[in-house]
Order: C-alpha cells, then structure tokens, then sequence
C-alpha cells in the first residue's frame, strides 16, 4: 500500500485510539486523513453517512468510532449501544459498497465473546455462547458487522476486515472514575490517595478476574498492519498475549503510583468475566503483527503522562 496516495477516513480518529492510529498512519506517509467529527457527521444517520463518502471520497476507512462505557453506561443505556454501534457500521459497509470503496477496516470488541469460553480466546469460538449480559447489546452489534463483512464479500467482492482487539491502555486514556476502564481508574485512585497521604484504597471484587491489556500504540500499529496486509474476512483477534489477575494488577500499579497504604477489597461489588486472554497466532500468521510493549513499561508511561497531565490541569 502506497500510503502517500491513500486518503484515509478514520472515524472515531480524535478519540483515545484513533489519534495513535493517525499518528500511525502518518509515520507511513499517509498524507490525506480525514477525521469525521460526530458534530457534523452523525454516522447513525445515513444520509450523514453518505455525505461523508462524497466529502472525503475515501480510498479506504478505517471505523474505531463507537458508543462506548464501562458497565454503569451499559447497563442503562443497553437499547442505544446496540442501535448506534449496529447502525454506525451497518451503514458505513453498506455505502462503501454503492460507492466502490477499496478497503474498509471496522473494529469489532471483545465484549462480542461468549461469557463462558475457553481460554485463550480463539477466532472461532466468537459463535459458541451468549455475550456477557452486562455488554451483550454492544458486543453482538459489533459482531453484525463481521456477518455483513463477510456476507458482502461474498456477495458484492467487497474487501472488508474486522478486527476483535483485548483491553488498551496507554497514555491519553480516560480517567474519569465514573466510566474508565480499570487500568486508568486505578492509576487515579492510587496517585490521589498517594498525595492526599490516605492509608488505604477500596477496589472492587474480590481480585481473582484475569485481564488481557493491550498498549494502544500496538494496537494502532496492529490496525494500520492489516489494514495494509490482511484481505480476508474472517475475523482476527488483537492482544498481548498474557493474562494477569486483578490480584496482581492492583499491587502492581500501586507500587509504580509509589502509593504505600493498604489495598482492601469491596468483594460486594462484581468481579465481571471470570477470564479474558486471546489467542492472537492468527494476526502473527496472516500479517505478522504482534505486541511489542512490555506491560510493566506501557504502565510506567501512561502513569507519567497521567502525572503531567493531571498537572497542568491543577
């Protein structure tokens, strides 16, 4: 792929993933990106949808862009996480079709696996059960449009890929308690009760849940790579490829916060999906992509940027 003559629409492009995945292209000599803002270009509506294709006559998209939240969000708003991300990707395939698109690249979750599957995570297994209640209208739009993926290629030649990435982190992530994900909420929690002199956090469950984190810079770098390489429409899992157990999570990022006191677990509260690890060979065979940072030194990045951040807001 000759980036220099590429022009790239990538939706979602000015959120926490998408401006690495610009910054990504650029660094490979894409010149036309076009970030599509929700203000001016509703993507749930079609004809904002079409407009878009005939504003940025796109040689290829990228769509990051989704309604997203941590449980909270989608355990009240799960009739709206299903209509807007299934309308959002449903009509941006469905246009880049009409229009003759020469790639599109959509961006599933791993939300869209069944609550009870083997671990690692493989492709295949992303149809054998029902998605984790709390964000199943969510994860199952997302997966609508690995069906339509593939069905439009089938039908219509139409070369689309869907991507299923793990957890990210990293730095520019969002550190509002009421809806980050657990990395960035426990960094926040860790260096305000470092500075405050607290002699204790709570944390939610009871720590024996694993996770899988991804840095956003390899995942970006994981994007751009298929987008460039892969021509199938089978899906492709994005991850690190390790676990760790909340247990050993919380330690850990209290002891890089240089947070002293003592951790104490609210085990009222959920724990969520018991396991979460992908298998992610796939992605290493089909365009030899794999993750690069090492976790403890991605932490140690993003809680100095959160540091510096936190700042210059203060």
């Amino acid at each position: 792929m000759n980036w220099s003559s590429e022009r790239v629409v990538v939706t979602g492009g000015a959120g926490f993933l998408g401006s690495f995945v610009v910054e990504e292209l650029r660094r490979r000599g894409a010149r036309e990106i076009f970030v599509p803002r929700s203000a001016e270009y509703d993507l749930v509506d079609m004809d904002a949808v079409k407009r878009l294709y005939r504003d940025a006559r796109p040689t290829l998209v990228l769509h990051l862009a989704a309604r997203v939240g941590g449980i909270g969000a989608n355990r009240d708003n799960p009739g709206k996480f299903f209509y807007d991300n299934l309308m959002m990707g449903v009509q941006l395939i469905e246009v880049a079709r009409q229009v003759g698109l020469r790639k599109l690249v959509a961006l599933g979750t791993i939300c869209a696996y069944p609550k009870f599957c083997p671990v690692p995570f493989k492709e295949e297994d992303i149809w054998n059960g029902y998605p984790e209640e709390t964000n199943a209208p969510y994860g199952l739009a997302k997966k609508m449009l690995l069906v339509q993926s593939q069905a439009y290629r089938q039908q219509y030649g139409l070369d689309s890929i869907v991507l299923f990435p793990v957890n990210l982190y990293g730095p520019r992530d969002n550190f509002d308690l009421h809806s980050s994900h657990v990395i960035p909420a426990l960094i926040r929690k860790c260096v305000e009760a470092r500075d405050r002199g607290d002699r204790q956090i709570v944390v939610w469950g009871t720590g024996a849940a694993s996770r899988e984190f991804l840095h956003v810079r390899d995942a970006a770098e994981g994007i751009v790579e298929a987008a460039e390489k892969y021509e199938k429409s089978e899906p492709v899992n994005l991850g690190a490829g390790f676990e760790i157990k909340i247990r050993d999570l919380v330690p850990l990022v209290a002891r890089l916060c240089r947070f002293e006191g003592e951790l104490v677990w609210d085990t009222t509260k959920p724990d969520g999906q018991p396991r979460r690890m992908l298998d992610t060979s796939r992605a290493l065979r089909e365009f030899g992509w794999k993750a690069r940072i090492g976790f403890e030194e991605g932490l140690r990045e993003t809680i100095a940027w959160y540091e510096q951040a936190r700042g210059n807001h203060q």
